[in-house]
This record gives C-alpha cells, sequence and structure tokens, in this order.
C-alpha cells in the first residue's frame, strides 16, 4: 500500500457560484450601510455578519482538502466524505442484473462534494439518467433519483459507481467516459449540495466500514476485494 497528495484549493465547479455570490454579497452590504447604517447601525451590521456566514459556507462547499491517499489493488476506498447509510446486498438492475454488495455513503452539504475513483481501471459504462429529488437517505433514491452510474474494470472485476441527487442537490457532474484509463484517488466528478454515492461490489466483497460511520473520500477504505473477483 503506498501513498499520493491532492492539493488543497477550490473546485473548478465553484468558481461561477462563489463570484455570482460575493457580487450579491457586495451588493446587499452596500445597499445595507448605505440605506440603514446611520439610523439602524444594528440591521446593518447583522445583515453583514449573516451574508458573509452564508458567503463562506458557499467558498467551504467547494473546497478540495489537501489529503494523502489510501491506495491498494485489492481495496475499495471511499469515492466521498460522508456516513455510511447502507451495507447489504442488493439487486442491481440498471447494468449487473444481478446482486451485489452495496455500500452508500450519504453527503450532508457540509461536506466536501468531490468525488474520486474508488479503484484503478478502465470506465467501462458512463450512463446519466433523469429522474426524481427524493431525500438522498431514502430506500428508492439509489432507482428513482436524477443519478449517473459509471462502472470501472479491472482485473479485480466491475465496480459501478453512482452518483445520486438529493433534495437539496440538484446537479451531478460527472467526467469519466467509456474506454477511459483512471487511477484510485482520481477525480471522478462532483455533485452540488447534498446527495449520496453508491458503490456496487462483487458479491463476497468483505465490507471495511460500519453503518453511520463517518468516511473520508480517497483516504478510508471501504471493502476488500475478493481474491476471485
Amino acid at each position: 500500500m503506498y501513498f499520493n497528495l491532492i492539493i488543497m484549493g477550490i473546485h473548478k465547479e465553484g468558481y461561477k457560484t462563489i463570484a455570482i455570490t460575493a457580487i450579491l454579497f457586495a451588493v446587499i452590504n452596500l445597499a445595507s450601510f448605505y440605506f440603514l447604517s446611520y439610523d439602524y447601525p444594528f440591521i446593518s451590521w447583522l445583515i453583514f455578519l449573516v451574508s458573509i456566514v452564508f458567503w463562506l459556507f458557499i467558498v467551504s462547499f467547494f473546497r478540495v482538502p489537501t489529503r494523502t491517499l489510501t491506495l491498494g489493488e485489492n481495496i475499495v476506498v471511499s469515492p466521498a466524505d460522508g456516513k455510511v447509510v447502507v451495507i447489504e446486498e442488493a439487486y442491481d438492475e440498471e447494468y449487473f442484473k444481478e446482486k451485489r454488495l452495496q455500500i452508500s455513503v450519504f453527503m450532508s452539504p457540509a461536506n466536501v462534494h468531490q468525488n474520486l475513483c474508488p479503484v484503478s481501471g478502465e470506465v467501462i459504462y458512463s450512463q446519466y439518467h433523469k429522474g426524481k429529488y427524493l431525500v438522498a437517505w431514502h430506500p428508492k433514491s439509489s432507482t428513482e433519483n436524477e443519478r449517473h452510474s459509471v462502472v470501472i474494470k479491472n482485473e479485480k472485476g466491475e465496480i459501478l459507481v453512482k452518483q445520486i441527487a438529493g433534495a437539496v442537490a440538484r446537479r451531478i457532474v460527472n467526467y469519466l467516459i467509456p474506454g477511459q484509463a483512471v487511477e484510485q484517488g482520481s477525480e471522478l466528478g462532483f455533485i452540488k449540495f447534498g446527495s449520496r454515492v453508491d458503490i456496487l461490489l462483487p458479491v463476497g466483497s468483505k465490507p471495511l466500514v460500519k453503518i453511520n460511520e463517518v468516511v473520508k473520500g480517497g483516504i478510508t477504505t471501504l471493502a476488500e476485494l475478493p481474491s476471485n473477483a
């Protein structure tokens, strides 16, 4: 097992949103200080504090933290920050048409929302699906919500990663295309403002996390693949 680094910064998906909110912040506070600061200084300062907290939250949402990646051929690393909400065998109707071990990670708006490849290999499937916006922890969100699925194949088998929109998340970004070679820990995509990621593994994979466990994308090992995968 060896390690690599992700460089700290702001994700490119956030540039436009951060710029728009910065402009709104400036306009609102200029108007507030011009019209309210003399007669109602408390209200003017309250508007400033609330708006700057909101803007800092937006900046924080698009952060890409510095972290040391966990890499290994026989392990599946979490593609996202969040909390494990599902560990079970489930029938996959989309691609495998058979039972797989499903591990699902729920991402709150406070989590880092960059998604990473859980294994190295070749992308052999990439498909976007329109759908509903049920809360991300809803059992039917995996099959009924807006989502994007990719399958990565290597000598250990095929692993499906499904980005799922939630009640708040309204935009899924996926960068992978069929035929593309990817490295474990490289960027898979981004989901804006709360969401969920499902990972479908070969039956016989050994889960190394528990329900409600907090995981880190690119760091936490979710499972160990079976030797015959």
